[in-house]
């Protein structure tokens, strides 16, 4: 399934499932990423991911983890600009670990809300009904995206906040947002296979 939006200033993107030949994007993306960005994600200061990491984030099975990029689909190369994962948690199949990066140059355009929008839908499909999402309480953005989504601190620990998200509460929030026009093509678009072919086969 691809899905064909775009960003809040029009720049076109598709977004689709990340997959094991994704490796080397998701590699080139980390590394796109400002030593700021890398911390507030990774809480590290790694400057790249180890290849175990690397396996990992591009080892969506579509079912246990869920994982969506997203490319600019107007340029030859379709570079990556983001990506979105969810694990489910082991102890309540119910639940899963969100997280989504975005490189710093399109950070602000409504990109990350593109990405969230897809993978709620997509843990909706597969039986989930809420996230859990670590932050580090100066990440402001990822904050702000959270508590816009209905998210509630839910405790604090080796300085990191734990939040959770309730699926339905997020999409019904994401279906609400007045200032992301590219929303409107995600709702419309996701199941509506096959979709997209030939602009995002990168």
């Amino acid at each position: 399934m691809t899905i064909h939006t775009h960003l809040n200033d029009g720049t076109p993107v598709c977004i689709r499932r990340v997959n094991r030949a994704d490796e080397a994007r998701l590699k080139e993306g980390i590394a796109q990423l400002s030593p700021q960005s890398r911390y507030l994600r990774f809480f590290s200061g790694m400057r790249e991911a180890p290849p175990q990491v690397l396996r990992a984030l591009a080892s969506a099975d579509g079912h246990n983890h869920l994982a969506w990029g997203a490319l600019r689909s107007d340029l030859a190369e379709t570079p990556a600009l983001g990506v979105v994962h969810a694990f489910r948690d082991k102890d309540d199949p119910e639940a899963a670990e969100f997280s989504v990066a975005v490189i710093d140059a399109y950070h602000g355009r409504g990109l990350a809300r593109l990405l969230t929008a897809v993978l709620l839908l997509d843990c909706a499909r597969e039986g989930y009904e809420h996230f859990t999402v670590h932050v580090l309480p100066e990440n402001r953005p990822a904050l702000a995206l959270a508590r816009s989504l209905g998210a509630k601190g839910v405790g604090h620990e080796g300085g990191v906040t734990e939040m959770a998200i309730d699926i339905e509460d997020a999409l019904a929030a994401l279906r609400a947002e007045p200032d992301v026009p590219g929303l409107a093509a995600v709702f419309a678009q996701f199941g509506n296979e096959p979709l997209g072919e030939g602009a995002c086969r990168g």
